[in-house]
């Protein structure tokens, strides 16, 4: 069976997208959202999880 990503409805902070993207990667949802916080000091994170809050399936 072929998995997708989409937002995770019951680990979700803001909108689910780091819970999805932990869930289809099998990693702890705390440690993307940190990767995440890591990469918005460069100014891609905001944009790049606003995009996927929008693009990401429920």
């Amino acid at each position: 069976m072929q998995k997708k990503l989409v937002k995770s409805r019951t680990d979700r902070k803001i909108c689910g997208v780091c819970g999805g993207i932990a869930e289809y990667i099998n990693l702890d949802p705390t440690v993307v959202r940190i990767l995440w916080i890591i990469f918005s000091f460069w100014g891609v994170g905001i944009l790049a999880y606003i995009a996927c809050a929008f693009v990401m399936p429920d």
